[in-house]
C-alpha cells in the first residue's frame, strides 16, 4: 500500500516540475480544464454506448431525503428500503456493490453497518449533486470493477460559473413527517483558483401510510463540506476536497436497531495535466479516503426489555486512480490506468440478556462478537479502454481489464472458524467489453453492446456470521471461498429525436433490449444446517436475466409534453427452477405538463404490476400491484428565486415496493410485513441564487 502512495505522489510532482520548465501562459476562463470527472460529455462519439443521464437537481422541488431518491424518476431504477434514511438504489435487479456506485469518476464510501443504515447515498449531501450518469451494463471497464452497471453522481463544478462571488440557499417542507430541509452553498472562482462550500440539515419526523399508520422514520442529519481548486499553469489543476456527514437518531423501521449516530469524513485530492501534445490528452490522478464511525442500539425497540443491544462498527475506504488519455494514431483513443481500493472494517456487538424464557435475570448475561472480524479487501486493478472511429458514422469500443483482489479476516469468530477456516485469499478477475455505435443520421444512432463483468464476494457475503443483514429475519452467514460472480451482457439500444412542423414540436426516444448470462451468482438461502431460521450466502451456477426499457416524450405546442416510461425485467434461477430475489415488477410511468421558464408543471402517473414472480429459497412473498399519483408545480417570480410545491401520493394509496424491508421489531405494526410507503404529502421548496 505504500508504494501505491508513492506512485501517486511521483505522479503529481513529475508534471509539476515539468510545468515550471515550460513557458508560463495567461489563465482565462476558457482555458481553465475541468477535473470533476464527467462519464457523458454530450459528444456522441466519444460517450459510452447505452447511458443515461438525469439533471437538473438544481430545480427539484421535492428535496430528496438521500441520494438515492434521486434514483425513484430514473426508468429502470427500484429502490430499496429500510427506514427514510437507509435506501440504496436498485438497477436491473442488481443492488448493493453489484451496482459500481461511485462520485466524481471514482471516489468511494463504503459503509460500516452490516445492515447498510449507512451506504453511500446516505454519505453525499443530494444538494452537491449536479446529475448522475448510468452506464446500463458491464460496458466500460475504467471505473472499478463493474457487474450490473455503473453510476457516477457528479457534483457541481465551480469552473463553470463566471468569476466571482456565487451562492444559493434553499428550504423545504414535508407535511406528511413534519420534515424540514435547509441547505446553503456558497463559491468563489478567480482565474487562478476557486472555492466552494456547502452546508445542509434535514430533521424529518416519522411519516404516515395510507391509512394513517405512523412508520418509525425519523431521522436528523447535517452535513458540511469544501473544495479548493487550484490552477497551477493553463494545462494544470489540483482540486482538494473535505466534507463530513453526521446522521441521529435514526429509526429504521424494517431493521432490528436503530442507529444512534453515524459520523462519515472523506477526503480527496485529484490533479490533472493536459500536456497539449499529439500522443498525450491528459494524465489524471485521484486519490480518496474515508472513514466511517457508526453506533446502533435497540433501546428504542420491545426487544429492549429482553435484552441489550449495541453495536459499535467503522469503516475505512482508501483508494486511487492514474488515468492516461493518448492517442497512438488519427481517429483512436485510448484511456489506460491503474485504480486501488482498500476497504477494512471492525466492530463487536455487545448483547446484556436480562431475560430468558419469559424469565428476569438475577445476574444479566453478557456476550461480545465480532460483527466484521476485522477483515478487509483490497482490489487493485489495470486497464486499457480504447475508443476508435471506424468509419465517420461508426464508433467501436473494446476494453479490457484485470482486477488482483486480496481478502483475509484477521479475527474471526470460533463458530467460523468450525464452518471454514478462513485464511488469506487471493483471486484473479479478467473482464471486458466490446461495442459498435452506429449513428444513423445526425439525431439517430444504434447501439451494440457485449459486456463481461466479474464481481468477487463483498465482505457481508464473505465474512458476515450470524447476524440479521436481510429484508427479514432470518440471520445471515457469509461464505470467505464463494466464488466470483459473472455477468455476459448482451444489449441492443436505438436513441433519437424527431423533428415536426407545426402543432408537435419533437419526439424523443430512448429503448433497449438486453440479455445477461449470470454464472456463480451469489444470493442468500436458507439452510437449516446453519441453525433455526438462517441463511447462508452461496453461488448459483446458472442464472439469467432480460428485460427491456423505453422512454418517449412528445413536446407540442411549443412548451407542453407528454411522456411515457416502461421497464420490465425477468430473471430465472435455473438452478432452483425460480426466480431470482429482488427483481422489480413492471413499472409505467405516464406524466403531462408544461415547462416554460417562468414556471412548470408535472402531473405523473405511476403504475407498478403485482410481483408474481419469487424466490422461494430467498423466503420472497407476492407484492400486490398499485397505482400513485402526482403532482409537481414551480414558479419563477424573479430570475433568481424559485417557488415550488408538490402533492404526492395525491389518491392516499396504503402501499409497499417489493424490494422494501419487512418491519422488524415494531410496535403498532405487524412485524414481518414490508414497511408501507408515505400517504398524501403537501410539499413546499424555496430556493434563491446570488
Amino acid at each position: 500500500m505504500k508504494s501505491i502512495y508513492l506512485l501517486v505522489a511521483y505522479l503529481l510532482l513529475l508534471p509539476v516540475a515539468y510545468a515550471q520548465k515550460t513557458e508560463e501562459k495567461t489563465i482565462t476562463k476558457d482555458s481553465i480544464i475541468h477535473i470533476e470527472e464527467v462519464i457523458v460529455t454530450g459528444n456522441p462519439t466519444t460517450d459510452p454506448v447505452l447511458h443515461t443521464v438525469s439533471n437538473n437537481y438544481s430545480e427539484q422541488i421535492v428535496q430528496p431525503k438521500n441520494v438515492a431518491d434521486m434514483f425513484s424518476n430514473l426508468n429502470g431504477f427500484s429502490i430499496i428500503k429500510r427506514g427514510n434514511y437507509a435506501v440504496d438504489p436498485s438497477f436491473r435487479a442488481s443492488q448493493y456493490e453489484q451496482l459500481n456506485v461511485q462520485y466524481d469518476g471514482g471516489v468511494k464510501v463504503m459503509n460500516a453497518c452490516p445492515n447498510r443504515m449507512d451506504p453511500i447515498t446516505s454519505h453525499v449531501a443530494p444538494e452537491t449533486i449536479e446529475r448522475i450518469e448510468i452506464i446500463k451494463g458491464p460496458y466500460s471497464v475504467r471505473y472499478g470493477a463493474s457487474f450490473g452497471g455503473i453510476v457516477n453522481l457528479v457534483t457541481h463544478d465551480p469552473t463553470s460559473l463566471e468569476k466571482g462571488f456565487h451562492g444559493s440557499v434553499a428550504s423545504g417542507y414535508e407535511t406528511n413527517g413534519n420534515a424540514y430541509v435547509g441547505m446553503t452553498q456558497l463559491k468563489y472562482i478567480t482565474n487562478k483558483f476557486d472555492v466552494s462550500s456547502h452546508f445542509g440539515y434535514r430533521n424529518y419526523d416519522n411519516y404516515e401510510d395510507g391509512d394513517d399508520v405512523e412508520i418509525p422514520s425519523a431521522f436528523k442529519s447535517t452535513n458540511y463540506g469544501f473544495k479548493l481548486g487550484y490552477n497551477m499553469a493553463h494545462n494544470q489543476r489540483m482540486v482538494a476536497g473535505w466534507k463530513q456527514a453526521f446522521g441521529r437518531d435514526v429509526l429504521h423501521a424494517g431493521l432490528p436497531m436503530d442507529t444512534d449516530y453515524d459520523n462519515s469524513s472523506v477526503a480527496t485530492l485529484d490533479y490533472k495535466w493536459q500536456p497539449n501534445t499529439d500522443k498525450v490528452e491528459y494524465i489524471q490522478v485521484k486519490s480518496y479516503y474515508s472513514y466511517v464511525d457508526h453506533l446502533m442500539t435497540n433501546h428504542k425497540r420491545s426487544t429492549f426489555a429482553m435484552m441489550n443491544a449495541e453495536a459499535l462498527v467503522d469503516a475505512t475506504t482508501t483508494g486511487g486512480k492514474i488515468e492516461v488519455l493518448w492517442k497512438p494514431i488519427t481517429h483512436l483513443k485510448m484511456y489506460s490506468g491503474a485504480d486501488y481500493l482498500h476497504i477494512d472494517r471492525d466492530g463487536t456487538k455487545t448483547r446484556v440478556i436480562k431475560m430468558q424464557n419469559g424469565t428476569i435475570l438475577d445476574t444479566p448475561i453478557t456476550k461480545v462478537n465480532s460483527i466484521w472480524q476485522d477483515s478487509y479487501i483490497n482490489d487493485m486493478g489495470i486497464f486499457t479502454e480504447a475508443k476508435w472511429n471506424v468509419a465517420t458514422k461508426s464508433l467501436l469500443t473494446l476494453g479490457i481489464r484485470y482486477d488482483h483482489v486480496t481478502s483475509d479476516i484477521n479475527n474471526p469468530e470460533d463458530g467460523f472458524t468450525a464452518l471454514y477456516s478462513p485464511a488469506y485469499r487471493t483471486e484473479h478477475n479478467v473482464s471486458g467489453t466490446t461495442s459498435l455505435k452506429q449513428i444513423l443520421t445526425p439525431n439517430w444512432y444504434l447501439e451494440f453492446a457485449y459486456g463481461h463483468g466479474v464481481r468477487s464476494a463483498n465482505m457481508i457475503e464473505r465474512y458476515i456470521y450470524q447476524f440479521n443483514v436481510g429484508q427479514d429475519s432470518y440471520t445471515y452467514t457469509g461464505n470467505p471461498n464463494l466464488k466470483a460472480e459473472t455477468n455476459d451482457q448482451f444489449e441492443v439500444g436505438v436513441n433519437g429525436v424527431k423533428s415536426f412542423n407545426g402543432f408537435f414540436d419533437k419526439l424523443h426516444l430512448e429503448s433497449s433490449v438486453y440479455y445477461s448470462i449470470l454464472n456463480n451468482y451469489i444470493s442468500a438461502i436458507i439452510d437449516a444446517d446453519y441453525g433455526t431460521n438462517a441463511k447462508v450466502f452461496t453461488n448459483i451456477n446458472n442464472a439469467y436475466k432480460t428485460g427491456a426499457e423505453v422512454a418517449a416524450e412528445l413536446t407540442f405546442a411549443n412548451h407542453y409534453f407528454f411522456k411515457t416510461e416502461a421497464a420490465y425485467i425477468y430473471a430465472k434461477n435455473k438452478d432452483f427452477d425460480e426466480s431470482l430475489p429482488l427483481v422489480p415488477p413492471f413499472q409505467l410511468r405516464l406524466s403531462t405538463g408544461i415547462e416554460k421558464e417562468k414556471y412548470w408543471l408535472n402531473v405523473r402517473y405511476n403504475i407498478t404490476a403485482t410481483q408474481h414472480e419469487l424466490a422461494y429459497s430467498f423466503g420472497e412473498i407476492t407484492t400486490a400491484n398499485y397505482e400513485t399519483l402526482d403532482i409537481k408545480m414551480g414558479y419563477k417570480p424573479i430570475p433568481k428565486l424559485t417557488l415550488g410545491v408538490a402533492v404526492l401520493n395525491l389518491l392516499d394509496e396504503t402501499y409497499h415496493n417489493h424490494l422494501n424491508f419487512a418491519f422488524k421489531s415494531q410496535t403498532g405494526v405487524t412485524n414481518g410485513t414490508p414497511i408501507t410507503e408515505p400517504g398524501r404529502n403537501f410539499t413546499a421548496f424555496v430556493q434563491y441564487k446570488f
